[in-house]
């Protein structure tokens, strides 16, 4: 198993410039004949952001939380979630969507979960500097706990990367897996407290939500942006969140690899 996997890391960076063009090129078909081009990827974020501003904040009047302006908490909850659903949402489609790869002997079909999630990833960097300078402008100096958001990050590369190695070999045998993502993503986007306080529910059910682990990621860009606590204070949420990953990422390697060589019987 570990064997695989740093072979696979050595995979990667012996052609990088390889895996760097398929990201370029996956960059063009997504947006390939629209005026605005590549403009659109982040376009589409801050529209939703906006939106779900306007309706919380004009609409319901929600209040500043933990004495930082609604719009500043609502951010650090959905630029992770942002990366997270496109994410698993493309890497669910990989396979699929390039099927004319998978039957070439010499390329190395794992990497196309991985070529979504960087698309993805260089979105996310420039949403993180979005939100560092959305402090700034509302008068929030820069914290030493900025310094952790490359972990938070790193932790949502390697549970992407687990889920979507699972859910793009199973999509290849199961096409309705790429539905029945659409929908957790969208359960997982309510159900997850992005624009909503946890302790709005009663505290005998708040450990069925912390059982996401997305619950630890968007807590850990707010921990990091507006409560200053370091990831390993949470002593209690940091190593559930390490192991359970870990299993989705194993999980998610195995059976990529056990259902690989029949990929291109199906496709």
């Amino acid at each position: 198993m570990f064997k695989n996997f740093f072979s696979f890391i050595i995979h990667i960076v012996q052609n990088k410039k390889l895996l760097l063009t398929f990201v370029k090129n996956d960059f063009k078909q997504q947006y390939l004949g629209s005026q605005l081009g590549l403009i659109w990827a982040f376009l589409q974020p801050i529209f939703m952001l906006c939106i779900m501003w306007f309706v919380f904040q004009v609409g319901f009047k929600a209040e500043p939380v933990s004495d930082v302006p609604f719009i500043l908490w609502l951010s650090c909850g959905m630029i992770p979630w942002f990366f997270f659903a496109d994410s698993v949402s493309n890497g669910t489609n990989s396979i699929v969507s390039n099927s004319y790869l998978v039957k070439k002997v010499l390329f190395r079909v794992s990497m196309l979960p991985l070529v979504k999630i960087i698309s993805a990833f260089y979105i996310h960097i420039f949403f993180i500097f979005f939100l560092m300078a959305m402090f700034i402008i509302y008068g929030y100096s820069p914290s030493l706990y900025w310094i952790q958001i490359p972990y938070y990050v790193v932790c949502t590369f390697i549970l992407v990367l687990g889920i979507s190695w699972l859910t793009s070999s199973l999509n290849v045998f199961f096409r309705d897996i790429g539905q029945i993502i659409a929908v957790f993503l969208q359960f997982g986007f309510w159900g997850t407290p992005i624009f909503w306080q946890l302790d709005t529910i009663p505290e005998a059910y708040q450990w069925i939500i912390k059982l996401n682990p997305m619950y630890y990621i968007i807590e850990g860009y707010r921990n990091s942006f507006i409560e200053h606590i370091w990831f390993w204070e949470t002593y209690k949420m940091t190593p559930y969140f390490i192991i359970t990953t870990l299993v989705i990422f194993i999980v998610g390697a195995i059976t990529f690899k056990k259902l690989r060589p029949h990929f291109a019987d199906v496709l």
